[in-house]
């Protein structure tokens, strides 16, 4: 009877470590579908902000790995016929989808207080066209979610994107992405 019970004991502590485990893993995953996401481009002597309220991310803190992607359809420029051209520009009909797929490269601790710096390596695609990407943001710990803040450039030609243009002019190649997103614990 003493044996069953110490087999019995220590099964509930197996088990209720593997449950805390399996708590901890989770709450080491984050995901939303509300971040905010804004591109810059800019024409001779004008430059215009396309913005989107539905980037979703997921940011797993135990195996690194970020994933952030937004439909283009919902990007706005507060210009109809700017936002067509740009969506013929980025054929959205066929690749409806910019993302960011990659891994940090920084630690994050979850306890510290404030922003802190973070380094990710990874894969931006848009127009269907994957281009590597190492970029610097920040992420912090706030009221138990996480934030993400991060910016890069990228080049329309690396994407084989042809800049709309309208007569002699066209948008310049070099486009400003910024993303600000906050992510809560995955349960």
């Amino acid at each position: 009877m003493k044996e069953h019970r110490t087999i019995s004991f220590l099964l509930t502590i197996s088990l209720l470590s593997m449950f805390c485990s399996v708590e901890s893993a989770s709450a080491q995953q984050f995901s939303s579908g509300e971040g905010h996401v804004e591109f810059r481009s800019h024409v001779p002597l004008h430059s215009f902000t396309g913005r989107s309220d539905e980037l979703i991310g997921a940011v797993n803190l135990e195996t690194g790995i970020v994933d952030f992607y937004v439909d283009l359809e919902t990007l706005k420029t507060g210009n109809g016929k700017r936002d067509k051209d740009m969506r013929k520009a980025l054929g959205t009909k066929e690749y409806p989808f910019a993302e960011f797929f990659g891994t940090l490269s920084s630690t994050f601790d979850p306890e510290k207080e404030g922003p802190q710096e973070a380094a990710v390596s990874g894969t931006f695609t848009v127009h269907g066209v994957p281009q590597p990407l190492e970029l610097i943001g920040t992420m912090e710990m706030k009221d138990g979610d996480l934030l993400v803040v991060a910016a890069w450039s990228v080049f329309l030609k690396d994407h084989k994107i042809k800049p709309p243009r309208l007569l002699i002019i066209k948008v310049d190649d070099e486009q400003q992405i910024s993303i600000n997103i906050r992510l809560g614990p995955d349960h």
